[in-house]
């Protein structure tokens, strides 16, 4: 029954704010509920306060003890939704796939699948020395196995 009006609550503001969606979502046992979003256009602490006053002042703490936490994804975790992609768009990404682990600047998104783009050195195919070759990868959401924006000072 909580979880079931927590979820409406929850469901209700975000489809007021299509920027916002939801990344994590849980309420453990002692009524702790716990929020994790992303946007579009990134989150900033106003979302966080927009969703966190629909659900609290929605509830009645006479009828129910609770904690509520809201916050953004934050920058070192893993990328988790499609729409994630989207906003990262000519970022360097490093994906593990099922069988490799590839760091490249992300090109394109598509419904199924991401490219990759990226240099390496690899020797001549005719005499010595090395030259830049410029390789590309396109990966199926479903063989990513973890995803994360790499971030360059």
């Amino acid at each position: 029954m909580f979880k079931t009006t927590v979820t409406d609550l929850l469901e209700a503001a975000l489809a007021e704010r299509t920027d916002l969606f939801l990344i994590d979502f849980s309420i453990q046992g002692d009524n702790q509920i716990k929020v994790i979003l992303d946007g579009d256009k990134g989150v900033l602490v106003e979302d966080c306060v927009f969703i966190s006053r629909a659900i609290e002042h929605n509830l009645d703490r006479e009828e129910h003890d609770f904690s509520l936490e809201v916050a953004s994804a934050g920058a070192a975790s893993p990328l988790v939704h499609k729409r994630q992609y989207k906003k990262n768009l000519n970022r360097v990404l490093k994906v593990k796939t099922t069988s490799e682990t590839l760091e490249g600047t992300l090109t394109e998104t598509t419904d199924n699948d991401i490219k990759l783009k990226w240099k390496v050195r690899e020797p001549k195919p005719i005499g010595k020395g090395k030259i830049t070759v410029n390789k590309e990868a396109n990966i199926a959401y479903e063989n990513i196995v973890e995803a994360k924006v790499m971030i360059k000072f």
